[in-house]
């Protein structure tokens, strides 16, 4: 009777918890990926880029829990498992080059199957790159359409964004293609696009309520109102990045002394975004060798912290902005065991 007595809370309280759990709504996979895109444009991503949804399970698919990652690693896919995630959302898109098998013999053809075979939907929205235009234009291509060649066409027009993901229309397979472009670029691609009867058939053309974001892009230019030392500079950039180490490359004639007032940054691997930037101080993630002796040269300090450790302290403030304008329906988890790859020995 007491032993009883005893296990009665426990049981309240695994029964309140599941009720916790299960009032959360689901969000149907196409909503989701509709109001992420509102959230995060896929137009804004690089033409090279491979953003957007990269491993669909099959229809229908509904998402309870969302689960955050910088890279996606086995170790993180065993992790987002153990945690019941429907949909992983990775900065890195884990499928970038294309691949010809989809075996147990390479460990990124392992997470595309393990995350079908546990109906997870993987997703990355990855760069972002400013775009300028009032219009937005859509179309579909179903398979018998030659899909690179559409997609290089259009990317041959100067001034548009072209970004692709995959779509279903009376239950047929196709790949849905949007632009962002300028009243110029828009008639020419119309007039691209008029040379194919099925694509024009098939075409949307948007208005934007609001501009696109400018003066926007990978890097900043930042100007501190006091200059500081680098070695303060240092550790303030070790307290905020929750770093122990990091590396240093003195720019000529520069001491730990000298004076920081303009900072350039760029997160992950910033060598071409920043180079030629005028500047004290150069922060990324990671430079060649060869252009961090370019930046020496000209007296610009360098700091390098490793590609992800620039990026992943973003993804809890993201779990925050995320978990807003989804209006708290779904779970949103940020991965534990997510980590750079190097670390100082």
């Amino acid at each position: 009777m007491l032993s009883s007595a005893h296990l009665v809370p426990t049981s309240v309280q695994r029964a309140q918890s599941w009720i916790c759990r299960s009032s959360r709504s689901f969000m149907d996979l196409k909503a989701l990926l509709s109001s992420l895109n509102d959230f995060a444009s896929l137009s804004f991503a690089e033409s090279w880029d491979n953003v957007g949804l990269l491993v669909e399970p099959s229809p229908p698919h509904t998402v309870n829990t969302l689960f955050l990652t910088n890279d996606l690693t086995e170790e993180v896919m065993d992790e987002a498992l153990q945690k019941k995630a429907d949909f992983i959302l990775s900065y890195h898109p884990p499928i970038f080059r294309p691949m010809k098998h989809i075996t147990w013999k390479t460990w990124k053809e392992c997470l595309v199957i393990r995350a079908l075979e546990n109906r997870v939907a993987v997703y990355s929205p990855h760069t972002d790159y400013p775009t300028e235009g009032a219009h937005r234009l859509e179309f579909s291509v179903n398979r018998s359409q030659d899909l690179d060649k559409v997609m290089s066409t259009l990317r041959g027009v100067g001034g548009v964004s072209v970004t692709s993901f995959p779509a279903r229309c009376d239950g047929e397979e196709q790949t849905r293609i949007s632009l962002n472009c300028t009243q110029k670029t828009l008639m020419q691609v119309l007039a691209l696009l008029s040379q194919d009867r099925q694509l024009y058939q098939k075409t949307e053309i948007l208005s934007l309520e609001k501009p696109l974001l400018l003066h926007t892009g990978m890097g900043r230019l930042c100007t501190l109102d006091e200059s500081v030392s680098l070695a303060i500079m240092i550790e303030r950039i070790k307290t905020h990045l929750k770093l122990s180490h990091l590396r240093l490359a003195l720019g000529v004639g520069r001491t730990l002394e000298s004076q920081v007032k303009v900072v350039a940054l760029c997160a992950g691997s910033g060598g071409s975004v920043l180079q030629g930037v005028e500047a004290d101080l150069y922060l990324t993630g990671e430079m060649s060798h060869h252009d961090v002796l370019d930046a020496a040269s000209k007296g610009i300090n360098v700091i390098l912290c490793e590609h992800s450790n620039t990026e992943r302290g973003f993804l809890s403030e993201l779990q925050e902005m995320l978990g807003v304008h989804f209006e708290n329906k779904i779970n949103i988890i940020l991965s534990e065991t997510d980590r750079d790859p190097l670390r100082v020995v």
